[in-house]
């Protein structure tokens, strides 16, 4: 028995799938949940007032200063509250973007928005991303549809929580429910 198990193959090559597109030689730090292929820009993943979150392997030593996601195929319009927010490992909260009020989200623009306070990691582990919309017509997101979870303790690919959720991220992560629909984020 090697310290692979029983793999016998490079370990490299059989997760090359995760970077299908990197460039080799990217020096671009960031994180992401879900590799970029194969994504659908029909998530259907928000509902107006309720947080969606993530799960996001980061690193000890990782600086996150801004969280990004996609919008898809459906615009989101008449928007009243918008923001990202960081979650430890425990699902307390860490830091949130500045709240976005008023305007529209176009069919796939790229949103990007800088954390309040730039946030060192300190052990490595899974964080989670949070994603809120209020909006009469929230946008879809690029995702994926997962599996929910299978076996005792796997955790969930993407969960709802909160309702009613204005400009301000909850302190923690309460009674989240699974969802399959997961958008794609990153954290840079």
């Amino acid at each position: 028995m090697s310290e692979l198990g029983g793999f016998k193959g490079n370990p490299r090559d059989a997760l090359a799938y995760l970077n299908p597109a990197l460039a080799p030689d990217s020096t671009a730090f960031h994180r992401r949940n879900l590799p970029r292929l194969p994504i659908d820009d029909r998530v259907d993943v928000l509902a107006t007032g309720v947080m969606t979150s993530v799960p996001i392997y980061l690193q000890a030593g990782d600086v996150i200063t801004s969280v990004s996601v996609v919008a898809g195929a459906t615009a989101g319009a008449t928007m009243t509250h918008w923001w990202f927010a960081l979650y430890d490992t425990t699902g307390a909260l860490m830091a949130q973007t500045a709240d976005q009020t008023s305007g529209a989200i176009a069919a796939g623009a790229v949103l990007t928005k800088a954390l309040a306070t730039a946030q060192t990691i300190k052990k490595s582990g899974v964080y989670r991303v949070g994603i809120m919309v209020a909006a009469t017509t929230v946008p879809s997101l690029l995702g994926a549809v997962g599996s929910p979870a299978v076996l005792t303790g796997e955790p969930t690919l993407a969960q709802a929580s909160g309702s009613a959720l204005a400009a301000t991220a909850p302190a923690t992560i309460a009674t989240p429910t699974a969802q399959r629909a997961v958008p794609l984020v990153y954290v840079s």
